[in-house]
């Protein structure tokens, strides 16, 4: 079975287009080596995927042809126990990462700054004065 159409089964990707991109840009790797979209894939093979800040590491456990349910698509394949430590670790650096809208000074303002704004306008001193 060749591996966009197994990472797309798999549901590691939302379309076989974007399956094929992350392993033509060497996204996906197979038993340690770069491979073309044509690959094969076999049960027994552990292949490693580019996840946002930290990289998938998975063993093949079962082939389908058809794109089923998630529940299914977790049958095909297992994380190996460095995957998952890798992952927590993963979550944990982007729990703590500080928020980056922090650090903006300026730019569009945020409802509160908008109702201020609001609030702000809607009184003139030339009113209370009189």
């Amino acid at each position: 079975m060749r591996i966009d159409k197994w990472l797309w089964a798999a549901r590691f990707y939302k379309t076989r287009q974007l399956a094929v991109e992350a392993v033509e840009r060497h996204r996906v790797e197979v038993n340690g080596q770069a491979c073309k979209p044509s690959r094969e894939v076999r049960v027994g093979d552990r292949l490693r995927l580019a996840q946002p800040g930290w990289w998938r590491e998975v063993e093949v456990l079962g082939l389908s042809l058809q794109r089923g349910p998630a529940a299914l698509a977790q049958q095909l394949y297992r994380d190996t126990p460095q995957s998952l430590a890798e992952a927590a670790q993963a979550a944990e650096r982007r729990r703590l990462a500080p928020e980056p809208a922090g650090s903006i000074e300026q730019g569009r303002p945020t409802k509160r700054d908008r109702r201020d704004l609001q609030a702000w306008d809607r009184w003139s001193a030339s009113l209370d004065e009189t």
